[in-house]
């Protein structure tokens, strides 16, 4: 009787102390959609950003360790304008909003796509660049078209947009691949490593990183880009619901940016001719 007494004591402990942790958890977040940091960063001089070190050529590390891309110019562009400096934090994909609102970062920005379902959670700045969704091939696997999907094995990266798209209108790709579920990645550059050796057939992924990648490898005729039905998404700053200064500050910059060109220095270095910026046509409205 005594063991049984203790045990359900120990039991009861646990579970107390389960629901203490978990209330902790939301208050924590609860507190991240109403409270504003902006004058506590401003203060320190520093902004931490979470980002995905393998999505070349948003952010990325190069041979040499350092942290580099189009989103990392982008963010000190911005910060430099209020005498912020950008910390960038790596992190699992998977796992940005958890970070994002459990304030281990302050801002997750890596192409991180605009979707319903984020909005939900989060917030964003002004969009800053469209993105497509482009199946990658080799094309010594003769695949054209999605439906030439068929019973083969499709890689995408865990927590991607990508993989919402594939979810959310199955009839466009889902119904075709092995299994009618894709193989997960927790970065592209181990998905790239298993189609170059034929253990995926395919790779659902953004056009930003497709066609930075494809171009800098040593054969690109190598492999084929095909193109369906998926929506266009556009990157946006993911930032706190409380954070509606930081929201506001974001935006002024990017529109500074814009307008004294030096947006559109920042994307030729990383993208040539070939980028689409949502923000030049804001900037053109407002003269």
């Amino acid at each position: 009787m005594k063991t049984k007494i203790l045990k359900m004591v120990g039991l009861i402990s646990v579970c107390l102390i389960a629901v203490i942790m978990l209330s902790g958890c939301e208050s924590v977040t609860q507190k991240a959609d109403h409270q504003d940091t902006w004058s506590r960063i401003k203060k320190n001089k520093q902004v931490t950003i979470g980002l995905d070190v393998t999505f070349v050529p948003m952010g990325f590390e190069n041979k040499s360790g350092k942290i580099t891309g189009f989103d990392v110019d982008l963010a000190n562009a911005v910060f430099k304008q209020y005498g912020i400096k950008p910390v960038f934090q790596p992190i699992d994909w998977s796992m940005n909003v958890t970070e994002l609102r459990n304030t281990t970062i302050d801002l997750i920005w890596n192409g991180f796509s605009i979707t319903p379902e984020r909005q939900a959670v989060v917030n964003f700045s002004n969009p800053y660049l469209a993105n497509d969704q482009e199946l990658v091939t080799l094309k010594s696997s003769n695949i054209n078209k999605f439906s030439d999907m068929k019973g083969k094995y499709l890689g995408a990266q865990s927590g991607s947009s990508g993989l919402n798209d594939i979810n959310d209108q199955p009839k466009l790709l889902k119904q075709y691949i092995k299994n009618q579920s894709p193989i997960l990645y927790n970065s592209f550059t181990n998905a790239f490593i298993d189609l170059n050796h034929g253990r995926i057939s395919g790779l659902l992924i953004d056009s930003t990183y497709a066609n930075y990648y494809i171009a800098h490898q040593p054969n690109p005729n190598l492999y084929r880009v095909v193109t369906g039905k998926f929506p266009q998404e556009q990157f946006g700053v993911g930032i706190r619901k409380g954070d509606k200064t930081m929201q506001a500050k974001i935006n002024a910059a990017f529109k500074k940016l814009a307008k004294n060109g030096e947006l559109k220095k920042i994307c030729e270095k990383w993208f040539g001719k070939n980028y689409n910026t949502p923000l030049m046509k804001l900037t053109n409205n407002m003269k």
